[in-house]
């Protein structure tokens, strides 16, 4: 085992030589990235942590790969990617060898060594939640929504058993020290016991209300934990099933982890902290607090000295004995809902489901800021024309000005009495328009913070707004794929477009204030003649809802981002796709020139974002 992870480290230091000093303050900005793309920004929300079994390495399961980090320096030490079919759980073999890697309806094996792929194991028939190996290595058991556990034998990659009760989601599985047990939480809310070498099942435990976030047996065996979003953590007796103890701290989320002894285990809780606790007692022993979001991941280093969480964005490590924060990793993020070039300098902001704002610089690839305080996910972000203020759009429905300089938080806007789902500036920065699920825009005077003026009359989510480029014309993108022209200064209602027959996402004028595009729900682009408010043309060859759509600079290229991980180019003229860019793992949820139009950015729902070179058409 030792033997296997110093030649993996001597593996890592070779490979750590083949990335040169350059541009970018650090080089993973640069790892693994699709064809074309220059740079990606955050490394993807976080699943799961494991620590290697010699305490060299832990393994951080993100949407987009397998980050490992060297537990001596905390740096990226690489990056596993490749087609993993949208990682959704992951587990070490305990010689730390092998990945198992669960990812849509199949399992993945690659070796931790070399980084190849060994083995697809095929057999479910929906998408799979949870893997474990069994502590001897040669078995693997993974739960599935459709409704089964499978067991797979480790070596040759075939399916020994199928436990199956058919009644809901498999969310989360473990395997019993000896082997002999499954344990299996499920999306309503019950547990169930498995008795490997006969594949009967031997008890259904009942007590939590909702859907089993994870289970785990302590490493001697005796006990069984399960946490649930129901908000609680239940102690069970391992061989009768009898029912121990309730434990509650703020609401559980992500998983549990034992560490080696077996004598505490740590959950996750939703609002960001962990909470240790004695195995035998039940006893709450410490709060560990620091997260800003749900924590989703906890794990135990072998020498029990140490503890790593991971959520908010942010790995934290812990003294596990005295609850010392010690470390702080930066880099993750959760679902990107929206980004923005700032218009003067070399700034990219992103928002996150987690309710943080992160300004980047696209020169170097760093993270420079961060700005907190949104109660709830931030739904769009935009930059004043002088890039000095950034204003969000909350689902909380409260707009916030942030000053980009300080990082402060300037004011808030209330008023709207739903979540907002897109904010735009005007052209002089004087005015910001905000469109609510409370089917109204609105329009604030930005140094004051007052509102100027309401518009509605329209019994629809306003989901996407947008100025023209001279201030005059505000457009606005309704749920019932309607889209309305308004007057920007006296807030009539100018003209109604008709053709999208569901939501339209996003609205954006051409440069010249010609030309109005729209991407909605119902697979199409389309644009129009914003004088008239004709439609001049459809795009239409997708497999999925375009959720952003963005001129460049010039007008020449149409950008769009949609539900199945790609971005377009278009040519505006022709209607021609003049290229597709792949490397997202999820859906894009926005995409925007720099100011220049040499770069594109697209952030997706993997937690990350691309910038992609363009050169000439």
């Amino acid at each position: 085992m030792k033997t296997g992870f110093l030649s993996t480290f001597l593996t890592f230091l070779c490979i750590s030589t083949l990335f040169p000093s350059n541009t970018f303050a650090q080089d993973y900005t640069q790892w693994e990235l699709p064809e074309g793309a220059i740079v990606r920004l955050g490394k993807g929300g976080i699943n799961k942590i494991q620590y290697s079994p010699d305490n060299r390495f832990f393994a951080v399961v993100s949407t987009i790969g397998i980050w490992i980090y060297d537990t001596v320096t905390l740096q990226e030490a690489r990056l596993f990617t490749g087609n993993m079919n949208g990682i959704s759980c992951m587990s070490m073999s305990p010689d730390g060898r092998t990945f198992a890697v669960g990812g849509g309806k199949v399992l993945q094996l690659w070796d931790t060594i070399i980084g190849e792929h060994q083995a697809t194991l095929a057999g479910h028939t929906n998408g799979i939640f949870d893997v474990a190996f069994s502590s001897d290595g040669q078995s693997i058991a993974t739960g599935s929504s459709d409704g089964t556990i499978r067991l797979w034998d480790a070596g040759t990659g075939e399916q020994k058993k199928t436990f199956a009760k058919g009644i809901s989601w498999i969310t989360s599985v473990d395997l019993s020290p000896d082997g002999k047990v499954v344990f299996s939480g499920n999306s309503d809310g019950t547990l169930n016991l498995w008795d490997v070498p006969t594949g009967e099942h031997k008890k259904t435990l009942t007590g939590h209300a909702h859907w089993i976030n994870a289970v785990a047996f302590s490493p001697d065996g005796q006990t069984l934990v399960s946490s649930s979003d129901d908000g609680s953590i239940r102690m069970w007796n391992a061989d009768t099933g009898v029912y121990k103890k309730t434990l509650a701290r703020g609401g559980s989320s992500g998983n549990v982890a034992f560490s080696l002894s077996g004598h505490i285990f740590a959950s996750g809780t939703a609002s960001g902290n962990i909470h240790l606790w004695a195995t035998e007692t039940g006893e709450h022993k410490k709060t560990l607090t620091g997260h800003l979001g749900g924590v989703s991941s906890v794990a135990f280093s072998p020498d029990g000295n140490t503890l790593v969480s991971g959520g908010d964005g942010n790995i934290h490590l812990w003294d596990a004995k005295t609850g010392e924060h010690k470390e702080t990793i930066y880099g993750h993020s959760g679902l990107v809902r929206s980004i923005a070039f700032s218009p003067v300098e070399n700034t990219l902001a992103t928002a996150n489901y987690d309710g943080t704002i992160r300004l980047w610089d696209t020169a170097t690839g760093e993270h420079k800021m961060t700005f907190t305080g949104n109660t709830l996910d931030v739904q769009s972000v935009v930059f004043r024309p002088d890039g000095n203020i950034l204003a969000s759009g909350n689902y909380d429905g409260n707009i916030r000005l942030w000053n980009t300089t300080t990082g402060k938080w300037i004011r808030t806007l209330t008023g709207h009495t739903e979540g907002i789902y897109s904010v735009a500036f005007s052209p002089d920065g004087k005015t910001l328009v905000s469109g609510s699920e409370d089917d109204t825009l609105r329009l604030w005077e930005v140094d004051t913070g007052e509102r100027k003026m309401t518009l509605s009359g329209h019994a629809a989510d306003v989901q996407s707004v947008a100025f023209s480029p001279d201030g005059k014309t505000l457009a606005s993108g309704h749920h019932d794929g309607t889209i309305y022209l308004w007057d920007a200064d006296t807030g009539k209602h100018q003209t109604r477009l008709n053709g999208h027959t569901h939501a339209v996402w996003s609205v954006t004028f051409s440069p010249d204030g010609r030309t109005l595009a729209s991407g909605s729900n119902d697979e199409s682009i389309r644009l129009w003649e914003v004088d008239t408010g004709e439609n001049q043309g459809t795009f239409t060859p997708f497999a999925g809802p375009v959720f952003s759509v963005v001129f460049s600079p010039d007008g020449r290229t149409l950008a769009s981002g949609n539900d199945k991980d790609t971005v377009h180019l278009w040519d505006v003229d022709t209607g021609e796709l003049i290229k597709t860019l792949t490397g997202h793992s999820r859906r894009i949820w926005q995409v925007s020139f720099s100011p220049d139009g040499k770069t594109l950015a697209s952030g997706s729902g993997d937690g990350t974002v691309l910038l992609w070179k363009l050169t000439s058409r």
